[in-house]
């Protein structure tokens, strides 16, 4: 997922355009953390127990990305 920020009007210096990529790294690996957790987290969970949540283990990264990025 890409994040761009557009700031009309405003010209950004370098460190300020350092300071949003290193923002937007930051989100990023959060979010992926997200991603690589629930998709942990589901994995550890016997077929029987995913049967009773109505999931698949088709759809764990599914799921996963949903948890994390939202789509």
């Amino acid at each position: 997922m890409a994040n761009v920020s557009v700031i009309s009007g405003t010209d950004l210096g370098l460190a300020e355009r350092i300071g949003a990529f290193l923002r937007n790294l930051q989100d990023a690996r959060g979010r992926y953390k997200v991603y690589r957790q629930t998709v942990k987290e589901l994995n550890a969970l016997s077929d029987r127990d995913l049967y009773d949540l109505g999931i698949s283990r088709a759809s764990i990264n599914a799921i996963a990305t949903e948890a994390a990025y939202g789509q």
